[in-house]
């Protein structure tokens, strides 16, 4: 049984680059309330977290860029040459870390958590969880997505994998293993098939279109399965885009949900949404022009922030095409409002926006709750 009472969690870990973030997001299209350890620790140094003055304190003031925050990259470079440095590191980030961790469970109404953790066994944090799953990928296919993905120069991205501990391992003392060194596809149907044996009753349930009145619309998270409808409708209402196939939109399932908007039947509006950080990002809005817009973008919009809400998101960011975010009287009343990067303020929040933000959009953001999680001490 967990450390936390009522619910059944998975820890998920595996080394750089063999995907445990694509698995995570697996589960959590299977209906698990997903929480990135390794984003909690990012958070807990940042520039007023608790971790942020014991971090300058051990580490002297070099690890700060201009603007007075701890740059990870050099950071990292210190701690993976230097195994005392990442202990000091660890002691720092690790306890704030757990800290969050019970915080993001205890207000989680879904049975089923899955944390994802590169130090997870390192950390003792398995002990604490029912199931313990690994990701594993071949040394070749870690390095390769580490310098095509991530940007690294082969040296550094050996130094990265050579720094932790042997993926084997791992392995050997993992309830699952996925082997995630294939197509998406593959990965999915491993994860769908270990999900099914632990919780045999357990998944996301769709929606009861009966009883609907002519007219009416229904908002649906899509299945893989729904790949070449997406397809075909971005390719209807978007000229631009008459190139893409389901080769693209594929392998998105591993980084967001697709809402799909219908009316008797008919697909007629979409966005792609995941939630990353705590941030509820929404992208690839798209809807038919003769709709209602008010109507139709509400109740796209609501399951939004509903499904963000749920995932205890601090807060919404939507990214539109210069068309639809003039609709300002909208947006108002759905409490959304024109910003900027800038202006956000919080550091999280920022860097949200500047990793989804496609160019030529606008951004509207909506804050969700008042508070957050690592706040300021």
């Amino acid at each position: 049984m967990s450390a936390w009472p009522g619910k059944f969690v998975v820890g998920l870990t595996g080394n750089i680059a063999t995907g445990k973030s694509v698995v995570r997001r697996m589960l959590e299209h299977l209906g698990a309330y997903g929480i990135d350890a390794d984003v909690l620790a990012h958070r807990a140094i940042a520039k007023g977290s608790p971790g942020y003055r014991p971090m300058v304190e051990t580490f002297g003031s070099w690890v700060l860029d201009p603007n007075g925050v701890i740059n990870r990259s050099r950071l990292g470079r210190l701690v993976f040459a230097d195994r005392q440095a990442l202990e000091q590191l660890e002691a720092i980030v690790h306890p704030l870390v757990k800290q969050a961790i019970d915080l993001l469970i205890s207000y989680a109404y879904q049975k089923i958590i899955v944390i994802e953790a590169i130090k997870l066994l390192e950390s003792n944090l398995s002990t604490a969880c029912d199931s313990v799953w690994v990701t594993y990928a071949p040394l070749e296919v870690q390095l390769a997505r580490l310098v095509q993905n991530r940007g690294m120069n082969e040296q550094y991205a050996r130094q990265r994998i050579e720094a932790q501990p042997s993926q084997q391992e791992k392995v050997a003392v993992a309830q699952v293993v996925i082997n995630n060194n294939d197509s998406l596809k593959e990965t999915w149907q491993q994860v769908l098939a270990s999900w099914q044996e632990i919780f045999p009753l357990t998944g996301a349930v769709a929606p009861d279109s009966t009883g609907l009145l002519e007219g009416q619309m229904l908002v649906a998270r899509a299945r893989l399965n729904q790949t070449q409808e997406i397809v075909d409708f971005i390719k209807h209402l978007d000229r631009a885009r008459q190139s893409l196939n389901t080769s693209v939109i594929l392998p998105a399932f591993g980084e967001k949900a697709f809402l799909l908007l219908r009316q008797d039947g008919k697909l007629v509006g979409m966005v792609g949404w995941q939630v990353e950080n705590l941030v509820a990002r929404t992208t690839d809005v798209y809807l038919e022009p003769a709709l209602p817009f008010e109507k139709a973008m509400g109740a796209l919009i609501a399951e939004v922030d509903r499904a963000s809400s749920e995932l205890q998101c601090e807060a919404s960011l939507i990214f539109l095409p210069p068309k639809l975010a003039r609709h300002d009287r909208v947006w108002h009343s759905l409490g959304y409002q024109p910003s900027t990067i800038e202006s956000l303020g919080v550091s999280a929040w920022q860097d949200a926006a500047k990793e989804s933000e496609p160019p030529g959009t606008t951004l509207l953001f909506k804050r969700l709750r008042k508070d957050r999680v690592l706040r300021p001490i």
